[in-house]
């Protein structure tokens, strides 16, 4: 144990304040849903995996009810790569043959999912993996992408048209944080899944949970509005406002903030998207004044 006179005063008063300021937000989120969606470079850098996982753990003691949607793109590249599956994107979403979307499968709720309920889980017994494949919880459809105008296949790519989200609240009554793998069977093709975008089927399951707020991990520090100025972060966009400005955005970030839209639209009170490259951004979007990133709100 640290004697107290090894302690610096102003360093102890720091930390201090910084634990009053989270002070409201933590009373605002008790026993609030809160959706991650994680993905990006947080999910290849071994630090900011361990970071990210203290982040959720920290919720969870903290009083709130967070929940877990993860992709994985660079983990599915490396292994298509490995096995010499082509691999393509149109308007941000990955075109899936259906060679791939058993890669696609096995990445996700065989690799990436154990993995990050292991990290949370070394904080204490508090995550359990989930795929949207379990018990009903998303049910898929396909989907393709509108290019100039023209219509592209995506192959096994659906949207989550359906969402049961008991197998999820099952979960947050037992006390644990839900970790889900973002795959959908089929309903058209029993029997088959389908690769569905991570932050559209975050958007979804956070709408079904009446949740209080969507964070969107992503590879920028949030949305700008004359990219690529970088002193036109926008920390703050009301639905409206970023309706009119969806048609102008880069195409990796159209289904990011599309998912944000959907969520607010949907009833969720909030929806950021937060920069992953840096170590505890949700924990700064979630608990601090200022947040991180760019938030958005419906009006």
């Amino acid at each position: 144990m640290t004697d107290i006179q090894d302690t610096d005063p102003a360093e102890a008063s720091a930390k201090a304040a910084t634990l009053i300021e989270s002070l409201p937000w933590m009373r605002r989120f008790r026993d609030r849903i809160i959706v991650v969606k994680y993905g990006g470079n947080a999910m290849v850098s071994e630090e900011l995996q361990e970071a990210f996982a203290a982040d959720i753990a920290y919720l969870r003691y903290a009083g709130a009810q967070p929940v877990v949607v993860h992709g994985g793109g660079p983990q599915i590249s490396t292994m298509l790569d490995r096995l010499a599956i082509p691999s393509e994107f149109k308007g941000g979403y990955r075109v899936t043959s259906t060679e791939a979307i058993s890669v696609v499968r096995m990445v996700l709720t065989g690799q990436i999912n154990p993995q990050l309920v292991a990290k949370i889980n070394a904080h204490g017994p508090l995550a359990a993996g989930l795929s949207g494949e379990d018990a009903g919880l998303f049910g898929g459809r396909r989907r393709g992408v509108v290019l100039d105008g023209v219509e592209h296949d995506l192959g096994s790519v659906g949207n989550v048209v359906e969402v049961d989200p008991q197998p999820v609240l099952d979960q947050l009554a037992a006390g644990r944080i839900p970790v889900v793998s973002s795959i959908a069977p089929d309903l058209d093709q029993p029997g088959h899944s389908l690769n569905v975008n991570a932050d559209a089927a975050a958007a979804a399951l956070a709408v079904a949970l009446r949740a209080s707020k969507l964070v969107v991990l992503t590879d920028v520090a949030g949305l700008y509005a004359d990219w690529p100025n970088r002193d036109s972060l926008v920390s703050h966009i009301t639905s409206t406002q970023l309706r009119e400005m969806m048609p102008g955005l880069e195409s990796g970030m159209i289904p990011k903030m599309q998912a944000c839209l959907d969520a607010v639209e949907g009833g969720v009170d909030k929806a950021a998207i937060i920069d992953g490259r840096v170590a505890h951004s949700v924990l700064v979007e979630i608990f601090t004044s200022k947040g991180i990133g760019t938030e958005v709100v419906e009006g």
